[in-house]
């Protein structure tokens, strides 16, 4: 399940054309057509070249479509280009962790966090995501009516409570759930609306409702922390990890610094996996042939156990599920930077300060690169199946600030699946979802299904 460089793929010394994307407004630039529908406005983008300008506002912008392209942009973010200021609305929810942060500072801040999530410690965490899983499914039964998208919710923001604050409480899941729900979606209203022009200081509905649901947050995570520094769980858990890390000079974070972490964390290991099972268990319902296949390997390789984290490896199938499923609704949906001094693209020298675009809708839909790119097949993420370039697929992003949750996430996705799909079959409700592109893409309103036993 490797991402090959295809044969037919550009080379680097091939000279890329700029062409002009679509006639703007003035003073708004573009912004409305992106603002009525970012998905399909950059599929628009993608089908006009590999680079194509336009203007977010009055900000001079270049949107890449071409994997290589994308790659030379995810590989020298830090050195000829940087992270652009998202907002106040996504600076007042996740602060300045490691997401946000630039330079020396990020440096610091990744080495501090990416021990808390690396293999050996996603292990550790394993079986917490199977218990809660298992406690899911004890709870359904054959002919039960359910929201998938509220189950879904539900089961990763245990799962994050857990793994994460070393917590177990219904409050705790709760009211951090509904805060971080009002706040992502402010975010997407914000970053793709006539707020994005605004300067920080202007007050609106929207960013008095983050700014509320962000206060709730900040009391909950400062609540579990002092738990933690006055000795009160004893769970090995991410929050535990990043308290006692400590940088080359022996400095820890601050509360501060905690807090904005825990908060990228949580937003990774929750609202990102629940989204990539909701799209799952949609798309699975569409597809017999395909459900029928997970079956079967889930049978083959646990038979009437539960998973573990060792499973994860045997599971090819069940992961190309997972995988195929990003490609099709990649949680993360866009990625953005900004060009420095030296900065180029595609053989082509870019002026500083313009701003570049990729979106990983789009370029995972693009035929060049997927054949039948609309049809759900794990099948091509088979080894020696379809030939992929790199950076064709990158739902996580890629280069040095890829994200740090990758592992525990793609893990996560498919120990719950396997848990879930060794007993039932989801018989989602027929009709399309529509994708709603906030801070990451979710499923608009409810997603309802009938349970259907397996055995």
């Amino acid at each position: 399940m490797t991402i090959k460089a295809a044969e037919t793929a550009p080379t680097r010394t091939a000279l890329r054309r700029v062409v002009a994307g679509p006639p703007g407004l003035p003073y708004l630039g573009n912004l409305p057509q992106f603002g009525k529908d970012p998905l399909a406005f950059f599929e628009q983008l993608r089908n006009r070249g590999d680079l194509v300008h336009w203007r977010f506002g009055r900000t001079t912008c270049l949107f890449v479509a071409d994997p290589e392209c994308i790659g030379e942009l995810l590989s020298e973010v830090e050195h000829t280009f940087d992270q652009p200021d998202l907002g106040v609305a996504f600076r007042t929810l996740l602060g300045n962790g490691v997401v946000v942060a630039k330079g020396k500072d990020w440096r610091r801040k990744r080495s501090l966090v990416q021990p808390s999530v690396r293999p050996k410690q996603v292990r550790s965490y394993a079986a917490t995501m199977v218990q809660c899983a298992v406690d899911l499914a004890d709870r359904w039964s054959d002919g039960q009516r359910i929201d998938v998208k509220r189950e879904m919710s539900a089961l990763t923001q245990r799962i994050a409570v857990r793994t994460i604050f070393g917590v177990d409480t219904a409050a705790d899941a709760e009211a951090i759930g509904r805060a971080m729900e009002v706040a992502q979606h402010e975010i997407g209203v914000e970053f793709s609306g006539l707020g994005a022009l605004l300067p920080d200081w202007v007050p609106t509905p929207g960013r008095a409702r983050i700014k509320k649901a962000t206060a709730v947050i900040d009391a909950e995570v400062g609540r579990v922390v002092a738990r933690h520094r006055a000795g009160e769980t004893g769970r090995s858990d991410l929050l535990s990890r990043l308290l006692a890390a400590q940088d080359e000079s022996g400095a820890r974070l601050s509360d501060r610094e905690i807090r904005d972490e825990t908060v990228t964390l949580y937003i990774g290991g929750h609202e990102t996996t629940s989204s990539t099972l909701v799209w799952a268990w949609h798309l699975l319902a569409r597809n017999p042939r395909v459900r029928e296949a997970l079956g079967e390997e889930l049978d083959r390789v646990l038979g009437d156990r539960e998973p573990g984290y060792d499973d994860y490896a045997r599971l090819s199938y069940t992961q190309a599920v997972v995988k195929e499923t990003l490609r099709l609704y990649p949680t993360i949906w866009l990625l953005t930077g900004v060009a420095k001094p030296g900065a180029t693209l595609g053989g082509r020298t870019i002026p500083p300060g313009t701003r570049i675009w990729t979106s990983q809708w789009a370029t995972h839909r693009d035929a060049r690169w997927f054949r039948d790119p609309l049809e759900f097949r794990p099948e091509r993420w088979a080894r020696d199946a379809e030939e992929i370039p790199e950076y064709a697929w990158f739902p996580f992003g890629g280069g040095p600030r890829a994200c740090l949750g990758t592992r525990f996430a793609l893990v996560e996705a498919v120990l719950i699946l396997a848990v879930l799909g060794r007993r039932f079959d989801l018989a989602v409700d027929p009709g399309d979802l529509t994708p709603v592109p906030g801070l990451t893409l979710q499923a608009a309103g409810e997603v309802l299904a009938s349970v259907r036993g397996r055995r």
